[in-house]
């Protein structure tokens, strides 16, 4: 079946592939036939897509009385009090409710009691896909040995082959978190030459005999939870603040045979959660792109998912890792998951999808999102998978880009819709709100009250939360400098919000409080340092751009008892208001040339550099270097804040729209030499005007006041649709 092949069923009419799937592939099992999903579609469609359209404009008011009456008053000290009061006349901020816990149940302990790393990976790779889910578990020594967390001196280079003086620095790094994690009554791990298992009175205990002949036990007996092997066991699993951890023995190991205690590696639990994405951070723009985020959905579910590919030269078979298995202490057996609990982020409210068409118009992707998530999972909740996703059948869904309650409730009854239409359990389909746009952050409360029943999330995110801060302040004034940004009043604000509000509804035990990506892939050595903050400030998940940084960033969740944390904030009560949140990080100060220079160039290099590989090539998410050639992991979310950065200060004249143009033209040549390598690149500085994703970047600047909420999606898929088609013909 072609790509220009649509199937017409009742009032829809659907892409060629994306009903092949449907009815060969997704229908098989679920118990509910086809002709019952497309009603069901058709159904909600008629239902709730002009509600979906009333929203948006909805979006589009409010932004344009908030310009008004920055315009109005351009010329006028800023008056905090009289903006708040504003902003409550028009409804932007609606009055808060009385205080409310939320009762969502059937959540699984990944979300709701263990605080631990989270992954984010796009869907539509299913080699990224497969790895992600499988970072459940990692080799704190592969770890470690393979990045910038030991430093390269001292003879300690990674080389080709192994380096010993690297590895005796890793093991030492080792033991000291194994002293930290699982410390002994007396001595170091460092000392330990045999570990094993013996009886105490109803349960096993571990006895480690040190170097001095001394024999010692754990200063927390209880933290043994199992082993593989009977007295001197290969394996012993640890528990600490809910998180496992494996030593692993073997005497015959080139590291083993190094390690007096015998240990080759230290395995870590790790990724916990994983975000299998279907937004920002794919490049999916008509059916067939739809039929793939689907499928490799589909393929993770039934637990069938594989990938292959060639690394060192060599083909390389990936698939789920199966369960883990262990004896427990008391005798029985105990077996730990093998893989990350999945949670799917479909879209937001604002696009519609050529996917399917209801009465000749698109219709609303993230209604289809839902439908078809929907009956994916009706695989789980019937039995027909190889791998159970969770123990209570619930279905994660992460809902990005809700602006305020009214949006959120709406998303609800579209959840609410296609349960019933589906024949699923109310509130089975759970929601995650990304707290990423300013009418949902200063509402936050009341957007948790809306989704209370199903609510198992909020996370938020630093990159879509400025770029709406910018877009929604536009005519304000002119901002401060990126890097200025991050210290703003407001982010603090929002960042201690967002952790304040949701201890206060209760989600301490029951859901997730999450905080934002380490966007610097290639920078362990820092993240280890810094990332800590993050359950420090009382977030139980943060997110991780790869398996290697999960396992990296379990350490920190040894370290810290997030759910203490959550405790003493909630004691202390909240750290920041309204007012602050609402302070415009507007510039107070005069910037030099090179001052503008600089941000120009950074911005443009960062929006090409992003763009040519989504609109060219298709690729959502990906290690991106910067202009000083540090690859940072990109999405559309940084796109959304650069074009905004750059729009803002033409608007305010702190640059012209010639110099902006200048930039770009220049850092096109910056960005083809960065990508001189891939044989499929197409070079944008050859020519300009022909150039889809150079034009595309230009829009996205120089159109930025008008885009929606400054959202990047409307250009880049018709962009993106617009390369597609040249390449067909």
């Amino acid at each position: 079946m072609t790509h220009s092949e649509r199937i017409q069923q009742g009032r829809l009419n659907i892409a060629g592939s994306l009903h092949k799937l449907i009815e060969q592939e997704i229908a098989p099992g679920t118990g509910l036939d086809p002709k019952q999903f497309w009603l069901g579609l058709e159904t909600l469609v008629a239902e709730l897509q002009q509600e979906n359209r009333l929203l948006i404009r909805k979006r589009d008011s409010l932004q344009a009385q908030i310009d008004s009456y920055h315009k109005d008053r351009f010329d006028q000290p800023y008056d905090p009090a009289a903006y708040k009061q504003f902003l409550l006349d028009i409804g932007y901020i609606v009055e808060e409710g009385d205080d409310f816990t939320i009762s969502t149940r059937n959540v699984d302990s990944e979300i709701s009691t263990i605080a631990g790393p989270q992954l984010v990976v796009p869907v539509t790779n299913s080699r990224y896909a497969v790895n992600a889910v499988n970072g459940r578990w990692g080799s704190l020594y592969d770890a470690l040995y393979g990045t910038d967390v030991i430093a390269e001196a001292d003879g300690a280079e990674k080389g080709h082959s192994y380096n010993s003086i690297r590895g005796e620095k890793v093991v030492a790094y080792g033991v000291d978190f194994l002293d930290s994690a699982i410390p002994l009554v007396k001595g170091s791990h460092a000392e330990a030459t045999t570990y094993r298992v013996v009886k105490s009175g109803e349960r096993d205990v571990l006895e480690v005999e040190l170097s001095n002949g001394s024999v010692t036990g754990l200063q927390d007996k209880d933290q043994l939870v199992g082993y593989r092997g009977e007295n001197a066991p290969h394996v012993l699993l640890f528990c600490k603040n809910g998180l496992h951890l494996e030593l692993q023995i073997d005497r015959k190991h080139i590291v083993g045979s190094r390690s007096p205690g015998g240990i080759k590696d230290i395995i870590l639990e790790a990724a916990l959660t994983t975000i299998c994405d279907c937004e920002d951070s794919v490049a999916a723009v008509d059916g067939d792109d739809k039929a793939l985020t689907y499928r490799n959905w589909l393929g993770l579910i039934k637990g069938e998912l594989k990938a292959e590919f060639i690394k060192a030269g060599e083909i390389v078979r990936r698939e789920l890792n199966p369960d883990r298995s262990y004896q427990s202490v008391d005798g029985r057996q105990l077996t730990l998951p093998g893989r990350s609990l999945m949670l799917i982020r479909n879209v937001g409210h604002l696009m519609t999808t050529d996917a399917v068409f209801y009465d000749g118009e698109e219709i609303p992707e993230g209604m289809l999102d839902t439908m078809v998530t929907g009956y994916i999972g009706l695989h789980q909740i019937r039995g027909k998978v190889r791998y159970t996703n969770g123990q209570y059948g619930s279905i994660y869904i992460v809902k990005p880009k809700m602006h305020g309650p009214e949006e959120v409730a709406f998303a609800c009854r579209i959840f609410e819709r296609a349960e019933k239409l589906l024949g699923i359990a109310p509130n089975t389909l759970k929601m995650g709100i990304m707290d990423e746009e300013r009418r949902t952050s200063v509402n936050l409360k009341e957007c948790i009250r809306m989704a209370r029943e199903r609510i198992i999330f909020i996370n938020t995110g630093f990159l879509d939360r400025t770029g709406d801060e910018i877009h929604t302040s536009m005519e304000a004034g002119p901002m401060v400098c990126k890097e200025d940004m991050k210290n703003s009043r407001w982010i603090r604000a929002y960042e201690d919000r967002n952790v304040d509000i949701g201890l206060s509804t209760g989600f301490s035990g029951r859901a997730q409080i999450g905080k934002g990506m380490w966007a610097k892939p290639d920078m362990m050595g820092e993240m280890v340092q810094e990332k800590i903050g993050h359950p420090r400030s009382g977030a139980n998940c943060a997110w991780v751009p790869s398996p290697t940084a999960a396992t990296l960033h379990a350490m920190h969740y040894h370290q810290v008892d997030v759910f203490a944390v959550q405790k003493e904030l909630a004691e202390n009560g909240p750290r920041a208001s309204i007012d602050e949140l609402l302070t415009i990080p507007l510039q107070n100060k005069e910037l030099t040339k090179e001052e503008i220079a600089r941000d120009l160039e950074n911005n443009a290099q960062s929006i090409l550099g992003y763009v040519v590989r989504w609109v060219d090539q298709g690729i959502g998410c990906s290690k991106v270097p910067n202009i000083s050639n540090v690859g940072l992991m990109e999405d559309r979310a940084t796109l959304r804040i650069s074009s905004q950065y750059l729009a803002n200060w033409i608007r305010h004249g702190i640059c012209t729209k010639e110099q902006v143009l200048e930039a770009l033209q220049r850092m096109a040549l910056v960005v083809d030499n960065q990508n001189s390598a891939d044989p499929s690149y197409l070079p944008m500085a050859q020519d300009f005007s022909i150039s889809v994703s150079f034009q595309a970047a230009c829009d996205l600047v120089f159109k930025g006041c008008e885009q929606s909420s400054g959202y990047t999606e409307p250009v880049l898929h018709k962009s993106r649709r617009e390369v597609k088609d040249k390449t067909r013909k």
